[in-house]
């Protein structure tokens, strides 16, 4: 069937009307922990200029929320894990913190509309460490957000990883609350349901292929590639799909099956594993929200997908007990720029045909610390040097299969240096290594591995205070203040 030239473009502009409606709720995570994070208001806006309406904040830091303010962003803020127990046994607890991370910042304009009590805390590795204290502090919030008038606005949730239920089968149909938590997730969901909340959880097809070596990897993508699972007269061809409706399932069995539904985190790292790379974490993101840019939804959840992507820029100071891909979901890289061809939905339908790298980055000098060319590999202080420099800063993107996998013994030693060289700001005394280490001009990256160059932050400031005694970081400040003292007079 033939179309006309107006019927086609008639045709794009309903897809494209379809997709900023069906995605408008798109998300990134915004994670902080980093050596030298980029400044508040750049991150702020590249949010904005990459299509990105809402934000997910592990927590309440000062210079995120003040960069927010009037930024029309939806927030969800964070409760740490380690603040359960103090909010769980203190309603004043939990009083004072919604008075200084909600009602100060709504008033200054920042649109918090959740708070996100603890992160995983139901994680079975976890082995129960805040099964007493999770539901308490929730409750605790909720009473302080109803105190302070906050509670039609701001919703409470607990982000939850998709361990909190389980299929015996695999079939989502199946699925139910995980049985040493059944009781506890019911209470949970039915204090949700009564409160207007939303139940948030994180998928990660990455972390199923990568504990199960039996996981039929196909299956973790969006292209139709893998071998369907059926379920009665739905039909299942990626893991995203069926685990959302195994959540799906279990809520609609224990009663509330009308439960809104939030994923608070999805994504793909691109190194640190032989199956995090720019090529499957492009692959995954893009085909996922291809996915959700029609609107169909799931078979047991039909309709727009709110949805969180993991996450907004790489984290050089996450634990990496996990794996070392836990430093490198970000789309874009530790200075703002992007990893691979993105093409979030609010952003294609705003004209925008791939991300949109952070503006005004300022850089330090470009010299990068390496291997001396002399130094014997078999000298004992080169094993013990970089093994101080990768215990002190990053050295996840070498290994088999990441992106510095190809370098020789010589490029792995300097790349460790130079990662500790350029995390202590350049610094002369962070290039010695006993004497093993040179500073060059020469850049030394080398097909996809990248000799970084850290950036100019104010925030670069702190790594290097990790560096000071306590009476040395006293004399500091007296020195500082001397200083003024002295410029005042």
């Amino acid at each position: 069937m033939a179309f006309s030239s107006s019927e086609k473009v008639l045709g794009i502009f309903c897809f494209l009307c379809l997709l900023a409606i069906s995605v408008s709720g798109i998300g990134a995570n915004w994670g902080t922990q980093c050596s030298h994070p980029l400044p508040p208001d750049t991150v702020v806006k590249m949010l904005k200029d990459n299509g990105f309406q809402k934000v997910k904040l592990f927590d309440g830091e000062e210079s995120s929320m003040h960069a927010l303010k009037k930024s029309g962003l939806e927030v969800m803020v964070g409760i740490p894990n380690e603040m359960l127990l103090m909010l769980a046994t203190s309603v004043k607890s939990a009083e004072n913190w919604v008075s200084k991370n909600c009602s100060a910042f709504i008033n200054s304009g920042v649109n918090i509309r959740y708070v996100a009590v603890g992160n995983e805390p139901f994680l079975s590795s976890y082995n129960g460490s805040f099964l007493q204290t999770t539901f308490p502090a929730l409750r605790n919030v909720q009473s302080a957000l109803i105190k302070a008038g906050l509670s039609n606005q701001v919703k409470v949730t607990v982000p939850s990883n998709a361990d909190v239920y389980q299929s015996p089968t695999g079939k989502p149909s199946d699925g139910d609350f995980r049985t040493d938590i059944h009781d506890l997730m019911i209470g949970l969901v039915k204090f949700l349901n009564d409160n207007a909340g939303a139940f948030t959880v994180n998928i990660y097809p990455f972390i199923s292929l990568y504990t199960d070596p039996d996981f039929p990897a196909e299956y973790a993508f969006f292209d139709g590639n893998s071998s369907p699972v059926q379920d009665g007269s739905n039909t299942y061809t990626n893991m995203f799909d069926a685990n959302y409706d195994t959540l799906i399932w279990a809520l609609k069995k224990n009663g509330f099956g009308n439960l809104p539904v939030i994923v608070g985190e999805i994504g793909w790292p691109t190194d640190g594993d032989v199956n995090a790379n720019n090529q499957m974490a492009q692959r995954f993101n893009q085909g996922f929200l291809s996915h959700i840019a029609t609107g169909r939804g799931t078979p047991m959840r039909p309709g727009p997908v709110d949805v969180y992507l993991f996450s907004l820029i790489d984290e050089d100071e996450k634990s990496i007990q996990p794996g070392n891909f836990e430093r490198h979901w970000g789309i874009f890289t530790y200075d703002g720029l992007p990893k691979y061809q993105l093409n979030p939905g609010a952003a294609t339908s705003r004209g925008l045909t791939g991300l949109v790298k952070a503006s005004n980055i300022q850089y330090l000098d470009k010299k990068w610390c390496v291997l001396k060319p002399s130094v014997n590999l078999a000298d004992q202080k080169v094993q013990d040097t970089v093994s101080y420099a990768c215990s002190n800063a990053d050295c996840t993107c070498l290994g088999y299969m990441t992106s510095c996998g190809s370098l020789d013994i010589r490029g792995n030693v300097s790349y460790a240096y130079n990662s500790y060289y350029q995390k202590n700001d350049q610094d002369d005394t962070a290039c010695d290594f006993s004497g093993l280490a040179t500073i060059t001009n020469r850049d030394p990256s080398t097909g996809t591995c990248r000799f970084g160059i850290m950036i100019e932050t104010d925030f670069g400031f702190s790594w290097k205070l990790n560096r000071f005694g306590i009476r040395e970081f006293g004399l500091l400040i007296l020195g500082i203040m001397v200083h003024l003292f002295l410029t005042v007079l």
